[in-house]
């Protein structure tokens, strides 16, 4: 017998439910309440994780407060015991006791592990429902099965929510559990999201999918899960409130992905473009994983980092001829048929910043490295008719480039007898260290110097290019400039490169600023 509904459960059904439920936790009651005041003009669906405070029943005054100062704030309270992945140490019927205090303090809903509720009695539940909305949970904190199984077992036990949270081991894990919710969403009310960093996708896409909210963190460093996004992520960068079954799905993909800057500006030029997309980072650990779920989402067009942008190639139906020559591809369509497209848009990233500088045409330009980026830059302005010399720390590799692009080779004992109009490092010398160069000051003759890292924003080279009197070019115009060609090769649309600019200047800097406040703190 299940309960008779209230004005707690109507006030909670799925269609009403704002997308983005934040997580809230403190040390002590004052902080986490301190912390809810400051989320609420931004967010009107909170989590309260009492489980989190040493005594959790203190919080339940402030808690009251808070309910009724904040009457259109929907507060969900949790308190979660240690066996289910939670910080609670006391016993189911403590837990249970805590939970209804909540909702009599004013929390619409409560959240009970599904190993808390079999040792209930059912009459216990329906007085619990008969206060406030009851989300039953599972959590698998190793990997995602058994979906369809936990399922059936939480269906027995009355609840107005089923919420299953699984662990990604791999990206198409995703894809199990998307199915999952697609597949039983119209007969019961699911949540469903993948914990883990391979599981961002559930996390943005899982709502599309019929999943009736997802979970944030507050900030980056208080998260309640792992993988979990934060709510300003969630709704700046990938706009889920605006995710719905036409928007086309877009990711950079490699391993690792965790720090790359792509989700951002993407999105960014997705929503100054008003195109319905939205780009998240695709942590692949295997290409064949990675391609199942191209397939599968489906993906409409990939970005591809490392370790894939050559082992990629085999996979293709088809590649433009500078893709081919260059060996590499970084950037792939999934047509209307399902044929997977490559191209290669890091040569647009190189030539794109000198064309607004140089005429290239019959330009002295020495390339630095024989890698992927190296042989991007080559060939792409061979094309245009530079004169393109290639310098490697292994001869042999340079050699090799030269001759396949008809370039020069040169080797750095005679670097000091050259001149040039530009000297683009695509080497990984001095990448996430601003202490390495792959020239001396001395070797630098040139009017332009153009660095592709772009992190750190400043690198030793670019220094002793200035030094030396040359202008430089920052690796973040040729990141934002192939980013910007992927963008016109996807929708079809010129690419609002500026915004993209303003937004990959800023996150820099702003990481910067975070890694100096690091440093200063660790020298005090």
């Amino acid at each position: 017998m299940t309960a008779a509904p209230n004005n707690f459960v109507a006030r909670l059904r799925p269609l009403r439910l704002p997308r983005v439920c934040v997580a809230v936790t403190g040390s002590d009651p004052a902080e986490m309440l301190e912390k809810a005041e400051a989320l609420v003009r931004d967010n009107t669906f909170l989590e309260f994780r009492l489980d989190y405070l040493p005594r959790p029943a203190l919080a339940l005054p402030k808690l009251k407060q808070f309910a009724e100062y904040h009457s259109h704030v929907v507060a969900l309270a949790t308190c979660r015991r240690v066996a289910a992945g939670g910080k609670f140490r006391g016993s189911v019927a403590s837990q249970l006791d805590i939970l209804a205090k909540a909702a009599a303090a004013g929390c619409q809903a409560v959240d009970l592990e599904l190993q808390s509720a079999v040792h209930c009695k059912p009459e216990q539940l329906r007085r619990l429902r008969s206060h406030a909305a009851l989300i039953l949970s599972h959590h698998d904190f190793r990997a995602t099965k058994n979906l369809e199984e936990t399922l059936d077992k939480m269906v027995a036990i009355s609840a107005d929510f089923y919420k299953i949270v699984s662990t990604a081991t791999t990206l198409y894990d995703n894809v199990v559990m998307m199915k999952f919710l697609e597949k039983n969403s119209d007969k019961q009310s699911l949540i469903g999201v993948c914990m883990g960093e391979q599981g961002i996708i559930s996390r943005v896409l899982g709502v599309r999918a019929g999943s009736v909210f997802t979970f944030a963190a507050v900030s980056q460093d208080q998260k309640t899960a792992p993988g979990q996004v934060t709510a300003q992520d969630l709704r700046g960068t990938f706009r889920i409130e605006q995710v719905d079954a036409a928007t086309r799905v877009y990711g950079v993909a490699g391993d690792p992905v965790a720090h790359s800057l792509s989700p951002a500006i993407m999105n960014a030029a997705l929503r100054r473009e008003t195109v319905n997309g939205v780009y998240v980072p695709l942590h692949a650990k295997t290409l064949k994983d990675l391609l199942a779920c191209v397939r599968d989402i489906p993906i409409h067009g990939l970005s591809v980092t490392m370790p894939y942008k050559t082992a990629i190639l085999s996979h293709l139906d088809n590649t433009d001829t500078h893709t081919t020559k260059i060996g590499a591809c970084n950037t792939v369509v999934r047509a209307q048929d399902g044929n997977l497209y490559g191209f290669n848009t890091d040569t647009a990233g190189v030539v794109r910043p000198l064309e607004q500088r140089i005429t290239i045409e019959g330009a002295k330009i020495l390339v630095l490295g024989a890698g992927g980026a190296a042989r991007a830059a080559v060939f792409g302005l061979k094309e245009r008719g530079a004169e393109v010399y290639v310098m490697n720390r292994t001869p042999a590799q340079a050699q090799k480039l030269a001759r396949s692009a008809r370039a020069r080779t040169l080797k750095r004992a005679d670097l000091k007898k050259f001149s040039f109009d530009v000297i683009i490092n695509a080497t990984p010398v001095g990448m996430g260290n601003s202490h390495e160069s792959p020239l001396n000051q001395d070797e630098i003759k040139a009017r332009y110097v153009f660095e592709m890292i772009y992190d750190p924003p400043e690198t030793r080279l670019m220094k002793l290019a200035r030094a030396a009197g040359a202008e430089v070019i920052p690796g973040y115009e040729m990141f934002v400039q192939q980013a910007a060609r992927q963008f016109e090769i996807w929708t079809g649309k010129p690419a609002p490169w500026d915004e993209m600019l303003r937004v990959v200047t800023k996150i820099l800097e702003e990481r910067a600023a975070a890694k100096n406040g690091d440093h200063e703190a660790k020298k005090k």
